[in-house]
C-alpha cells in the first residue's frame, strides 16, 4: 500500500479539470470496442462469481469431516471420504473455470488497451502535422512529447488495470456480502461494524501523510532539476569553482526530500498493521459469535470457516475499489490532456481548386505584407519586394529585424496578417500546403540528421532517388570524398546526435539532401555561421552549385558571403529600409554600408 509509483492511500493523485466530461469523451472514444468490453464484463463477473462460491463449498467439506469425526466417536460409520472427494473435485472445477474466465477477460482487456493506445498515438502524430506553428511557439517540445509517451502510457495502463479491477471488486463485494448473509445475518452485522473503525483510522493516517507525499513529489522535482542543471552545465561549474556550492545546494534539497519521504512512507506503512490489527479483532469477534451459534445449532462448523474466509476476502475488494477510483482519476487526467491536444485548432491543409506547382518558374513577390505573431504586436510592416526566377536574394539586418519571419511566411508556416505573397503571380494561400512546400529546399544553421545511414539521410530529400543520384548530389555538395574515406562509406550509421561527423560535414550532407530534392526555390538560413573559414569555403562552393538556376533566399550575418547577390534587402524593425546590389548599397552609404564596413574593420 502506497508503494513507489503506486496510487495507494496517501499518494497525491492528479485529477482532471472536468472528470465527467472527459469520461464521457473516453467512453465515446472506446465505443468501437463495446462488444469486446461487454465480453470483458461477462468473463470478469463470471470468474469472480465462481471464485466467490468456493469458500462455501469448502465449508461443506469441513462440515462433512467434522460430522464424520463426531459420528465416529459416537460409534457411527465415520468420515465419508467419497462425498468429500466429490465436493473437492467440484471445487477444483469451479476454480479452474474461474481462472479460465479471468485469463480470457485479461487477454481481451489487454488487447483493447493496446489498440486504444496505438490508435491514440497514431492520431497524435497525424495531428502534429496539421497543427499551426503558433501552437509549438507556446508549447515546449517536452509538453508535446509527454502526450505521446507519458499520457498515452498512463491511459493504457490505467484502463487495463482499473476497469477490470473495478468490475471484479464490485462483483466481489456484492457476492461476498450475499454469501455472508446466507450464512448468518448476525455475524455479517458484527463483521461490517469493523469497517467504519478501519475507515476512521485510515482517514486519520491519510490526512497526515498526504502533505508529506506532496512535499516529497515537489522536492523530488527540485532535486531532479538541480541535478540536470548542474550536469548539463558541468564545465561551467568547474570553470568557476562552484562544486562545493552545488553540493551544498543539493544536500539542502536532498535533506528536505529525505525528511518528507521518510515521514510519508512511515505513515503509509502504518496502514497495513493498523488494518491487520482491526481485522484480527473482527475475526476474534466473528469466531466467538460463530462458536456460540454453532453450540446452539444455528450454523455448522464449516459455515464458521467459510464465513471467516469471506470476512478476509471482503476487505480486499474495498481497498481495490479505492485504488481503482484513484486510477480512474489518473486515467481521466491523462485522457483530458490527450483530448485537449486532439481538439486543438488545425490549419487548413488543402484548398478548393488548388494551383498546381507544375511549370512554375519560381518568381516571388511580397506585396505590402503585414504580420504579427499576436494581433496587437505587428513585426512586419508593409514589406514589398519582387524577385525574378533564378535570382539570388540576400536578406540582412540586425537581430529581430524579421528576416527569418519572412521565410516562415513564404513557406506558409504562418499566414500574413495583411497583404499577399505571390509565387508566379499566384497567392501562396491558393496552393495546398504540402504541394507548396515541395517547391522549397532549405538549409539551416541548425542541421538536422536522423539516426540512419548517410545514404538514407541524403535520400530524405527525394525518397525514390537511385544510389547514383545520391552520389551525384554528394559530389555537387563536395562531400563525396569525405564519405568515401569512412569505414562503411554511404552505409555508415549516424548515431542519434550525428556526433560521429563534424558540424561542417553535417552541413554539407544537408546541402546534398537539398541538391537531391531539386527545389524551385532555395532558402539558406545562416548556413555557414557555425563553421571555420576553410570549411566555409567548401560549403560556399557547395551552395553555389545548389543555387544555380534556382531562386534563392540567403539570410546571412557575414556580409562577405552575399556580395554577389542579385538583390540585397536590408531589414530593420520589420521594414525594408534599403534594397539593391552590394555596390549600390555601399555607394548609398546607409545602414548596409555601415554594417559592412564595421565587419570589414573587425576582420582587419
Amino acid at each position: 500500500m502506497g508503494g513507489p509509483g503506486g496510487h495507494g492511500p496517501g499518494h497525491p493523485v492528479e485529477k482532471a479539470k472536468d472528470f465527467k466530461g472527459t469520461m464521457r469523451k473516453l467512453i465515446s472514444y472506446i465505443g468501437r470496442y463495446k462488444i469486446a468490453i461487454l465480453l470483458v464484463f461477462i468473463f470478469a463477473i463470471g470468474g469472480t462469481t465462481f471464485s466467490i462460491v468456493g469458500p462455501k463449498i469448502l465449508g461443506n467439506a469441513t462440515t462433512e469431516i467434522f460430522n464424520g469425526l463426531v459420528g465416529k466417536l459416537s460409534g457411527g460409520s465415520g468420515i465419508d471420504f467419497g462425498k468429500i472427494g466429490q465436493i473437492l473435485i467440484f471445487l477444483l472445477c469451479l476454480y479452474l473455470i474461474s481462472t479460465l474466465f479471468s485469463f480470457i477477460q485479461g487477454f481481451i482487456m489487454s488487447g483493447i488497451s493496446q489498440k486504444i493506445s496505438y490508435r491514440m498515438r497514431r492520431e497524435i502524430i497525424e495531428k502534429i502535422n496539421r497543427l499551426p506553428m503558433r501552437y509549438f511557439d507556446r508549447k515546449t517540445h517536452g509538453e508535446v512529447l509527454s502526450r505521446i509517451t507519458n499520457d498515452v502510457d498512463t491511459l493504457q495502463q490505467s484502463l487495463n488495470q482499473s476497469l477490470t479491477q473495478l468490475i471484479t471488486s464490485v462483483t466481489m463485494i456484492v457476492g461476498v456480502l450475499v454469501m455472508m448473509l446466507s450464512i448468518s445475518w448476525l455475524m455479517t452485522i458484527v463483521a461490517l461494524l469493523i469497517l467504519p473503525i478501519s475507515m476512521f483510522f485510515i482517514s486519520k493516517i491519510v490526512k497526515h501523510s498526504q502533505k508529506y507525499f506532496k512535499s516529497q513529489q515537489e522536492y523530488l522535482g527540485h532535486v531532479n532539476g538541480q541535478v540536470e542543471e548542474i550536469y548539463s552545465g558541468h564545465n561551467i561549474v568547474k570553470v568557476f569553482n562552484r562544486e562545493e556550492e552545488a553540493i551544498r545546494e543539493f544536500d539542502d534539497l536532498n535533506g528536505t526530500l529525505y525528511k518528507s519521504a521518510w515521514k510519508s512512507q512511515f505513515l503509509s506503512g502504518l496502514m497495513m498493521p493498523v488494518m491487520t490489527f482491526i481485522g484480527n479483532l473482527g475475526y476474534v469477534a466473528v469466531s466467538i459469535l460463530g462458536g456460540y451459534l454453532a453450540i446452539k445449532g444455528t450454523i455448522t462448523v464449516g459455515n464458521i470457516q467459510s464465513f471467516i474466509q469471506y470476512v478476509k476476502t471482503f476487505t480486499q475488494p474495498i481497498t481495490q475499489v479505492a485504488q481503482a477510483a484513484n486510477l480512474m482519476q489518473s486515467t481521466a487526467a491523462a485522457a483530458e490532456r490527450v483530448f485537449e491536444f486532439l481538439e486543438e485548432e488545425e490549419e487548413d491543409q488543402t484548398v478548393p481548386n488548388p494551383v498546381s506547382i507544375k511549370g512554375l518558374e519560381g518568381s516571388v513577390e511580397f506585396d505590402h505584407v503585414h504580420f504579427g505573431y499576436t494581433p496587437n504586436k505587428i513585426i512586419i510592416n508593409d514589406f514589398s519586394a519582387k524577385i525574378r526566377p533564378g535570382q539570388k536574394v540576400a536578406i540582412v539586418g540586425p537581430t529581430g529585424a524579421g528576416k527569418t519571419t519572412m521565410i516562415k511566411l513564404l513557406m506558409r508556416f504562418y499566414d500574413v496578417s495583411g497583404g499577399a505573397i505571390l509565387i508566379d503571380g499566384h497567392n501562396v494561400k491558393d496552393f495546398n500546403r504540402n504541394e507548396l512546400r515541395e517547391m522549397f529546399g532549405m538549409v539551416l544553421q541548425d542541421t538536422w540528421l536522423f539516426g540512419g545511414t548517410i545514404r538514407e539521410n541524403i535520400r530524405y530529400g527525394k525518397l525514390d532517388a537511385t544510389d547514383e543520384e545520391v552520389i551525384e548530389a554528394a559530389k555537387a555538395a563536395h562531400v563525396h570524398h569525405f564519405v568515401t574515406t569512412l569505414p562503411d562509406g554511404y552505409d555508415m550509421e549516424l548515431n542519434e546526435e550525428a556526433s560521429n561527423v563534424s558540424q561542417g560535414q553535417k552541413q554539407l550532407l544537408t546541402i546534398a539532401r537539398a541538391i537531391l530534392a531539386d527545389p524551385k526555390i532555395l532558402i539558406l538560413d545562416e548556413a555557414t555561421s557555425s563553421v571555420d573559414t576553410r570549411t566555409e569555403v567548401r560549403i560556399q562552393k557547395a551552395m553555389d552549385n545548389l543555387m544555380k538556376g534556382r531562386t534563392s533566399f540567403v539570410i546571412a550575418h557575414r556580409l562577405s558571403t552575399i556580395r554577389d547577390a542579385d538583390l540585397i534587402l536590408f531589414m530593420k524593425d520589420g521594414d525594408i529600409v534599403e534594397q539593391g546590389t552590394h555596390d549600390e548599397l555601399l555607394a548609398l552609404g546607409g545602414h548596409y554600408a555601415n554594417l559592412y564596413n564595421a565587419q570589414f574593420e573587425r576582420a582587419v
